[in-house]
């Protein structure tokens, strides 16, 4: 299996800046670079793509998150040097800096462009400068799901977001800080499995992840890494991963017009009756009952369990991925 590979996206804020919190958000996406693709892609505007054996310079700030795959980095203040999976990274306006992902392996990285005169004040207290760009902060369930939220709230048209993104950015700078300082990212540091396996299950929500196959893609035998998940968690890792398919469900009966045919298959359930009497099972309510429920009551939220409420907010499927999911799914009923 696979796993970590979301589908690419991006949200440009051209003309749509204003200054809240002392920052602006220019950019938000995520991008995920297979082994031997071409870094970075063509699809780039003209003020972002770049040549990576050249180098470029930015007119903002920005910070990526590498979850996956490894690389390289340079700027005018650092040499050549490895960039890891787990890596938080700024770049600076107006100084050179280049990247890539290595070729053998590609890499997964979440990012935010920003500008504003609070930016060097948050970024000095986080202790990221261009003598130091680089924070260590590991593999962070709470991190990808701020980043994730950056991008949710990106693609809205809610009022606010500008406000919205720029007290993101001061969370994830944050936790950064809080992460690089308070803890060590040994690869085979316990905690570090834990949150890796959290992070793949969130970002392969759309897909089936065989919570065998990634006990042993952690190096950890399945009743060993059972165990652990549990005790950090207070859930197993199928039932976690279920908790999160089941939370995910209900955002989607909500807030889309999607069948509940539609949403199982979307989730990668076996079938719409397994979806059906598991989502009942879970909820005391079939799927098209807790959607009348909540659409028509205030205090609807409360149907869902309290535990459910402490999981992590989710990544939305791509319109690609409804697509060919939605696609493959009429096939298979004709």
């Amino acid at each position: 299996m696979n796993y970590n590979n979301l589908e690419n996206s991006v949200k440009y804020f051209a003309g749509e800046h204003g200054v809240h919190f002392g920052l602006s958000v220019d950019t938000v996406g995520f991008q995920s670079v297979k082994p031997g693709e071409h870094y970075p892609p063509t699809t780039h505007p003209s003020g972002f793509y770049f040549n990576t054996v050249k180098g470029r310079t930015l007119q903002e700030y920005q910070l990526l998150y590498i979850t996956k795959g490894s690389g390289t980095f340079a700027s005018a203040h650092r040499p050549d040097q490895p960039l890891e999976k787990g890596s938080l990274v700024c770049l600076f306006p107006d100084e050179w800096h280049t990247y890539h992902p290595n070729e053998k392996n590609g890499w997964n990285e979440y990012y935010i462009g920003f500008n504003g005169a609070a930016a060097l004040t948050y970024l000095d207290e986080a202790g990221i400068t261009p003598e130091n760009p680089i924070l260590k902060v590991g593999f962070n369930a709470d991190l990808v799901r701020l980043f994730q939220e950056a991008i949710e709230v990106g693609k809205t048209d809610k009022n606010a977001v500008q406000e919205r993104l720029s007290s993101i950015i001061v969370h994830i700078l944050g936790l950064a800080c809080y992460l690089s300082r308070n803890n060590t990212f040994e690869d085979d540091n316990i905690g570090q499995k834990i949150e890796r396996a959290k992070i793949i299950m969130i970002e392969n929500l759309y897909k089936e992840v065989d919570v065998e196959e990634l006990a042993a893609k952690l190096n950890l035998s399945y009743s060993w890494f059972r165990k652990l998940f549990k005790e950090y968690t207070g859930y197993a890792p199928a039932k976690y991963y279920q908790e999160l398919k089941i939370k995910k469900a209900e955002d989607l009966l909500v807030h889309t017009s999607f069948s509940v045919k539609e949403i199982a298959y979307i989730l990668n359930y076996k079938s719409s009756e397994h979806f059906f009497s598991l989502f009942k099972k879970k909820n005391g309510f079939t799927p098209l009952e807790y959607r009348v429920h909540i659409r028509g009551s205030e205090s609807g939220e409360n149907v869902r369990g309290n535990r459910r409420d402490e999981l992590p907010p989710l990544p939305e499927p791509s319109e690609k991925l409804i697509d060919e999911l939605l696609i493959d799914h009429h096939h298979r009923e004709n």
